[in-house]
């Protein structure tokens, strides 16, 4: 029998998180785990439409810049900055704090850097070259989110002065890499941060899955976060499909300042609907939390699906289009751009 576990969910939310035998499932209507049938079709028989070209084209068409490290060092106090890593790694500054949201440094999205997703654009900087960040939060475990090497040289570099947030089950992965200061949350539930009792986090619900190997699929919980702050607030989407969940976090959270919303990997469809959104379903996203400026993610950086590679960014303006939305309120940023949302806005921002 199904155990729901809804300690912390409020009243007038209906989808708790269902736990059965050990292992988490997803409540949201329609949803069907991806078997492996279809994923034998996937990797077998579906069209590789993603045309990604030689480096010296990518260079045009995807281009990486090097951060300007003497802004990400010196945030203005009164505006939210932002600098797309790559992939789901976003690195957020507002209200005095610095947010790194699922750090991939590495070459491969892999548990080994021999074979597996490897980068077809390069990271913009080192982890050595980072500010000094606050925060990290981790929304699941599979390897394109939640790196190995990646986490193992944060936790070198800042130790117990970096706070982690992570979905539940992922606490003891984090602590054998040698983590000190995590926070493990489930759905709903709420912390303060302890160095800023005005800073609040919040494990908020999406619609996916984990595995990292054979035995442990789903006996960790996935999630998106809110990371709310005394004038700004902010939403990670994490990596998931479109469900009802995010209704109820516009309903209860929102307005967002600003969302790190994913936008690729999504096709074939009939294989990806019930893990990840297309640009369509991102502009729902975006409209559901309410957010008031939202950065596209999860795409241009690893080949993981099938769409072309620079679809994720013309179906969004699309799609802002066809909604009569600005498109300057949902954008696409280079690999390592330094941008800053607010009445202070300096030049060189897209």
């Amino acid at each position: 029998m199904a155990e729901a576990v809804s300690d912390t969910l409020p009243d007038e939310f209906t989808n708790p998180i269902v736990l059965k035998n050990g292992c988490y499932e997803n409540p949201w209507k329609g949803f069907k785990f991806p078997g492996l049938g279809g994923l034998l079709k996937f990797i077998f028989i579906s069209k590789d439409n993603s045309n990604i070209p030689k480096s010296q084209e990518l260079d045009k068409t995807l281009p990486v810049e090097k951060p300007d490290f003497a802004r990400l060092n010196n945030p203005p106090p009164n505006d939210i900055q932002v600098t797309w890593i790559g992939h789901a790694s976003v690195l957020v500054q507002f209200d005095g704090l610095t947010v790194l949201t699922d750090p991939i440094f590495s070459q491969r999205a892999s548990m080994s850097q021999w074979f597996g997703p490897k980068r077809f654009r390069p990271i913009p900087c080192e982890v050595q070259e980072l500010p000094n960040i606050n925060i990290v939060v981790i929304s699941h475990t599979h390897y394109d989110h939640l790196d190995h090497g990646s986490v193992q040289q944060l936790n070198e570099r800042f130790g117990k002065d970096l706070a982690w947030y992570v979905p539940k089950g992922t606490k003891q992965w984090m602590t054998n890499v040698g983590c000190e200061n995590v926070t493990e949350l489930t759905w709903w539930e709420e912390s303060v941060f302890p160095k800023n009792t005005d800073v609040k986090l919040v494990c908020t619900p999406c619609q996916h899955w984990c595995k990292r190997n054979l035995i442990d699929t789903n006996k960790a919980l996935w999630g998106s976060w809110i990371v709310k702050g005394p004038n700004y607030s902010f939403y990670f989407a994490g990596d998931t499909a479109y469900c009802e969940g995010f209704e109820q976090i516009g309903r209860k959270y929102g307005p967002f300042s600003f969302a790190a919303i994913p936008i690729g990997a999504y096709e074939p469809r009939n294989f990806m609907k019930n893990q990840h959104v297309n640009p369509e379903e991102a502009v729902k996203i975006h409209e559901d939390i309410k957010a008031e400026n939202s950065l596209g993610i999860h795409w241009g950086t690893f080949k993981l699906t099938t769409e072309h590679y620079l679809e994720p960014r013309s179906k969004l303006t699309e799609e802002l289009k066809n909604k009569n939305i600005p498109i300057s309120s949902f954008f696409t940023l280079p690999h390592g751009r330094v941008h800053v949302i607010g009445k202070d806005k300096l030049s060189g921002d897209e």
